[in-house]
């Protein structure tokens, strides 16, 4: 699955400790979130869309090979 974390982050001049910080995880969560090397929990997946005030479909894209379509 990929996602657009990194883009949104930047966007909003977080850094990725900032952004760790405000959703309560890791530096290195941000890090595997971004590199798509890690796919988060649904409450992960919310609290993301919400930091950056977006759908969690605007954050994270699905497609075939993640089995949704």
């Amino acid at each position: 699955m990929e996602n657009r974390i990194k883009e949104l982050r930047t966007a909003r001049n977080l850094t990725q400790a900032e952004l760790a910080e405000t959703i309560f995880v890791s530096s290195r969560t941000i890090i595997s979130l971004e590199k798509g090397q890690y796919n988060p929990s649904v409450l992960l997946a919310y609290k993301l869309a919400l930091v950056f005030g977006c759908a969690i479909e605007e954050v994270f894209i699905f497609g075939k090979e993640d089995g949704i379509l």
